[in-house]
């Protein structure tokens, strides 16, 4: 049996560091226990909540998490049903999200009920694709121009080099490949079926590089140069997409408007154009919408997604006109939103379960998957737009948002 007590004096101490607390511990359950401790004393705080949990700690410390403490929670509630007339979903689903303020799955859920009451909302995928983008450094800009010929005229070396890393991932370009002075900029390209994929492309890029270096010469700065664009809101994922590029729209009578949403298309229409693309520019936005990170959010934190994605997965634009015959047309569009269903936090099982909700968990699932997010989205923001142009917006989070 381990000495708690021997061990937590060693790390306050700093004899030893908190990642090697798993070579004293007889198992990772007892490993955690002694690093919550381990906090508890440094900051005089009783952790009780985060201590209980279900998930497979061991599993999760491989590939999910460093010097596991314990868990948090964050409610987790059901909106639907959501009726999707989509090319991979299609029919009716109930949608788990994670979130912790109020209003926001009442919200979505008046979006659903919307959507039902119009018909259900049509989903497409427009794109689908991971990018990786690393610096490289050459001797002198005509040395830049040349490799950068060279990586154009030897694409599919570099794809097959690419390739060897994986079994799911394929290299479908190089593009753009930008010189400034010296650096080279290539963006790597890839489709990485339903695993989200940036690890395997990462894997897959080095590979390749290894093989660039060996003909060219050229010398690596680093593995991401920033032109991915990964994890930061970006006109070059808005233009070119990443992940999932997907879109819905939905025509909406005009008196499902009146009724359900207590305004007018005219006026949905106004706000969109006031608030979400003439406020957006003015302001220098990056995504012309109201709050498609709410949807995406909950939904990653329900679903075991990289939770940083949701910078990129909230850039979109939202579109609303009136039609000739007075009803509304409503469309999100979102040209970057990694997703996955297999791999990753989606193994954990807590997010494994609100996949299976959807029934969306594991591989040839994740177009599926891609369409209920994009329905998501336009409900909450729809639902949003018709509470803004009523009025309804402050009453709806004092009623629902404040205890």
């Amino acid at each position: 049996m381990v000495n708690e007590r021997e061990i937590i004096d060693k790390l306050i101490n700093g004899d030893i560091k908190l990642h090697e607390i798993e070579k004293y511990a007889e198992n990772i359950d007892e490993a955690l226990t002694i690093r919550r401790k381990f906090a508890e004393e440094i900051s005089n705080t009783e952790l009780k909540n985060i201590s209980n949990y279900s998930i497979n700690m061991e599993l999760a410390s491989k590939k999910n998490i460093e010097n596991p403490i314990g868990v948090i929670q964050i409610p987790l509630g059901i909106a639907g049903p959501l009726k999707v007339n989509g090319d991979h979903a299609n029919g009716k689903f109930y949608v788990p999200l994670a979130t912790s303020e109020g209003a926001l799955l009442a919200s979505i859920n008046r979006g659903f009920s919307v959507i039902s009451a119009s018909g259900g909302v049509t989903t497409k995928i427009l794109d689908d694709k991971m990018t990786r983008a690393p610096v490289l450094k050459a001797k002198s800009v005509t040395d830049a121009i040349q490799i950068k010929s060279w990586i154009n005229n030897n694409f599919q070396e570099l794809k097959e080099a690419a390739e060897t890393t994986t079994r799911h991932g394929k290299l479908i370009k190089i593009d753009p490949i930008m010189v400034i002075g010296k650096y080279i900029y290539p963006r790597f390209v890839f489709t990485t079926g339903d695993s989200m994929g940036m690890n395997m492309v990462t894997i897959a890029t080095e590979t390749a590089l290894n093989l660039l270096n060996t003909k060219t010469g050229v010398h690596v700065v680093a593995l991401s140069g920033n032109v991915c664009v990964d994890k930061k809101p970006s006109s070059l994922n808005f233009i070119e997409g990443r992940g999932k590029s997907i879109t819905a729209e939905l025509v909406v009578p005009k008196d499902i408007v009146k009724n359900k949403l207590k305004t007018t298309p005219e006026s949905i229409v106004e706000v969109n154009t006031a608030k979400n693309l003439i406020g957006s520019a003015i302001s220098g936005s990056m995504g012309f919408n109201a709050q498609y990170a709410n949807m995406i959010g909950a939904i990653f934190l329900a679903t075991g997604q990289d939770e940083a994605h949701i910078v990129e997965g909230s850039l979109g634009i939202t579109t609303a006109m009136v039609e000739e015959n007075g009803d509304l047309y409503f469309a999100v569009t979102l040209p970057d939103v990694p997703l996955a269903t297999f791999g990753g936090g989606t193994s954990l099982e807590t997010a494994r379960e609100c996949l299976e909700i959807m029934d969306c968990y594991g591989n040839g699932k994740v177009k599926k998957f891609a369409e209920i997010v994009a329905g998501t989205v336009l409900a909450g923001e729809l639902s949003l737009m018709g509470a803004l142009a009523a009025g309804h917006l402050a009453r709806a989070h004092k009623d629902l948002g404040r205890a």
